[in-house]
């Protein structure tokens, strides 16, 4: 079974664990629902937050999932100039046999700038809070 990556960001209001930690869980479980993933499957997990954010561990939302065998591992997103703050960004490496074109990306709440070009729409039995609507467009 080959093994693909599947991309997310989701953005928050604050720098506080707890919105941290929902905000992740929601990404993680809008990725799951739209790609049929289940944490067995998980090859590995990598999450990224942007400078504004540290009063939490992404990864820890992962665990509070259920992810408890997945290699997680956080980082910091390079400072870019103009970026999207508030941003937590996710790369699932998914053992799936599910093709690259098959693969649906997830990106919530402000992050739908980040990749315009995806439909961002969540399932509508998702009941994610995703808005669809995004106040800024970054393309700086």
């Amino acid at each position: 079974m080959p093994v693909r990556g599947i991309r997310g960001a989701i953005t928050v209001d604050k720098n506080e664990a707890g919105e941290i930690l929902a905000a992740t869980r929601e990404l993680l479980q809008a990725i799951s629902k739209r790609n049929n993933v289940i944490p067995a499957d998980v090859a590995a997990a990598i999450f990224t937050v942007t400078a504004d954010l540290d009063a939490a561990f992404p990864a820890a939302a992962a665990r509070q999932l259920g992810w408890q065998q997945v290699p997680l591992f956080c980082a910091r997103e390079i400072p870019v100039p103009g970026s999207l703050p508030r941003c937590i960004r996710a790369l699932i490496l998914l053992n799936t046999s599910l093709s690259q074109e098959e693969i649906q990306h997830v990106y919530l709440r402000d992050a739908v700038t980040l990749r315009p070009d995806l439909d961002n729409a969540p399932p509508a039995s998702l009941g994610c809070g995703y808005s669809g609507q995004a106040d800024t467009i970054f393309n700086k």
